[in-house]
Order: C-alpha cells, then structure tokens, then sequence
C-alpha cells in the first residue's frame, strides 16, 4: 500500500471514528416540543408580522456591515454593535457599577426593589461579545418583574480569555452575590434569589446551576435560560434545520453549515476550549436530577430551539421542574426587543408569572 493510500485510510478512519463519538444519541428528548404562543388573532399577527419585518431587516442591515471583515476585526465590531444596537432603548433601570470579586459587573435596580432579593444576570453574545450594557432592556425589566436586585456580570469573554475564565467567573459572582447586595456586603442570606441567561449566557446559567448543586452551595429559588446553547457539539437537528430562517444567528452560523457533521463538531469542540463534551461547556451532558424549577424560552425559527428542548425534555426525566415556552416567527433572545414586539410581552408574562411560583 502506497503511504498515500496510508494517509487517506488513516484520514477515513478518524472521520469515521470522530462521527461515531459525535454522532445524535439524544433525539429521544426531542419530544414533546413544549407550549407554542404566539399572537392571538388576526390583528395581532398582522402587528407581529409587521414589527418582526422592521427588525429583521435591521438585523440584516447591521449584521451585514460585518461580512467582509476578518474574523478578529469583527469580533470587535460585534462587540461595539451590540452595545450601539441598544444604546436607544429606553429603560427604567438604575445601573451601578460594581466589582463582583474581581468580576467587573453592575447592579441594576428599579422603583421599589427589594435589595433582599437577588438575581444574577448572565448576558449572551456568543461567548465572545455582549455586556452589561448590551443587555438592560433585559436586567431593568426582570429587576422589574421580579422586584429583585439584578447583578449584570461582564465575565471575560474569548478569544482573549478561555471559556473556562468565563464559568469560573460565573461561580465566583453567585457566591459574592450571596453576601453582597446594592448596598455593599450584609453577611445575610437573601430572602430569594434568581439566575438567568440568554444564549451564551443562558448556556453559562445552565452550567452553574449544576456546579452549585455539586458544590453544595445555596440553590437559587428558580432560573431562566432565553434561547440557551446547551449542547457545543451542535448536534440538535435545528442547527440546520433552522439555518435559513434564524435571521440574526445564520451570518455566524452560516460560515461553518457546509461542513460534514464530524467537522462541524470538531469545530465546537475547539471553541469550547475544554471539550465540547465536558457537562461544563456542554449542560445538556450533565446529570440534570436536583435542579432548581427552570424555564427555557426559545424560538420556533432559531436555530437553537432543539437545544432548549432537548434539555428541557431531559431535564424533566431527570425529575427536575422544567418547562419549555415557544414562540413562532420571533428572533433569536426576542424579549430583548421589548417593547418593539409584542411577543417579547408575551414572553416576560409568563416569566413574570413563572418567577412569582417560586419566589
């Protein structure tokens, strides 16, 4: 056999072996699909339809802009379009800045909150974008709903930092805000206390979550997860599925979707840095019995909807209270363009709602 011949053999082998290793061994969550909501007549689907147009074509105008651009150069310029895109939009929140044992971060209040009640607030952006400012439509109105004390955390983001430096700084804010509240350090246990995270963020929400059970730390009365990542082997059949139809996620996605399954995966091996594998980076992977009650909103369209559900489905297996909420033709993290659409109200109802269950 020619070393050619060798070479090409020993390529198959692996290609086939990596595909063994990665291959879909957990579509037995893909059911059920979880609560559908959406508009509730004619009128307000003709509302939604026309305020879902207006922001998908702004989010292609400006996800455009970045296209042509090298790959560092546009994780900088995400970075300055996330906090300009909402740099607008009007909040009744009051941001603090804070050092959250060494984790840059803010506390976010609103009229009448109640510094006893406590909600840690994990912002998305692929890991490698987003920030407390990109993000206070989202802390002002759940300090809003929840009348609870929210601490936005800047955790240190890739490529400069690991993503384990993002998840230790997770851990590290909950136990500091445990002990600490708006108004510096009280040593005394909140009377309730929240976690939530969209995308990235929700992914990283999802991971401390089972990190505070296993480390035998106070467990947060309930938690959120908005159109969280769960599994970064991207192995849940709406990554491609969903590709054309996710407006804001499919300019990132897009780049790798030609890829064979075995490659798309190595790839989110290498992004998770620790192996996509490892429960850390992956919440899915982990054992999900002796969690706090979690509600997963996604939407129908993006392509992380199997993520949301798989977990859920899973979760609810495990003999943990989760619930999955979905909404039909809405971005990706669409609460986030409150008040702009009307589903985004809808969404915060029903966390709202979910919250006050477990305060």
């Amino acid at each position: 056999m020619s070393i050619a011949a060798v070479v090409v053999s020993l390529v198959a082998g692996v290609a086939v072996g990596v595909h063994l290793l990665t291959r879909d061994t957990l579509s037995e969550f893909d059911l059920p699909p979880g609560q559908l909501f959406g508009p509730v007549d004619d009128k307000a689907r003709e509302a939604s339809a026309k305020a879902v147009a207006a922001l998908n074509a702004r989010l292609r105008n400006t996800s455009g802009k970045h296209e042509k651009l090298r790959w560092k150069e546009r994780i900088l310029a995400m970075r300055v379009t996330m906090d300009e895109f909402f740099a607008g939009a009007k909040t009744v929140g009051t941001f603090t800045p804070v050092d959250a044992a060494g984790v840059s971060a803010e506390w976010v209040t609103t009229p009448g909150t109640n510094n006893s009640r406590r909600f840690l607030y994990i912002h998305g952006g692929a890991f490698f974008a987003g920030s407390p400012k990109s993000h206070r439509v989202l802390t002002s109105k759940l300090s809003e709903i929840t009348n609870s004390a929210v601490l936005a955390i800047d955790y240190r983001l890739t490529p400069e930092h690991s993503r384990m430096d993002g998840v230790e700084d997770c851990r590290s804010s909950y136990d500091w805000m445990l002990k600490n509240g708006p108004q510096g350090a009280d040593n005394l246990a909140p009377t309730a206390v929240f976690v939530a995270g969209d995308s990235a963020g929700g992914n990283l929400t999802l991971s401390l979550l089972h990190w505070i059970r296993d480390n035998q730390r106070p467990a947060p009365n309930a938690a959120l997860a908005l159109s969280p990542v769960t599994d970064g082997r991207f192995t849940s059949p709406s990554i491609r599925t969903n590709l054309e139809s996710d407006v804001m996620l499919k300019p990132l996605a897009k780049r790798f979707s030609w890829l064979p399954d075995f490659l798309f995966s190595l790839g989110g091996r290498y992004m998770s840095g620790r192996g996509a594998a490892n429960p850390v980076m992956s919440p899915l992977l982990a054992d999900l019995s002796g969690l706090p009650p979690i509600l997963v909103q996604c939407s129908e369209c993006e392509i992380l909807r199997d993520d949301g559900r798989r977990y859920v489905n899973k979760a609810v297996a495990a003999g943990t209270n989760a619930i999955l909420q979905r909404w039909d033709n809405v971005p990706h993290v669409w609460p986030i363009f409150y008040p702009d659409l009307p589903e985004a109200d809808q969404a915060f109802t029903e966390i709202e709602a979910f919250f006050k269950r477990h305060s």
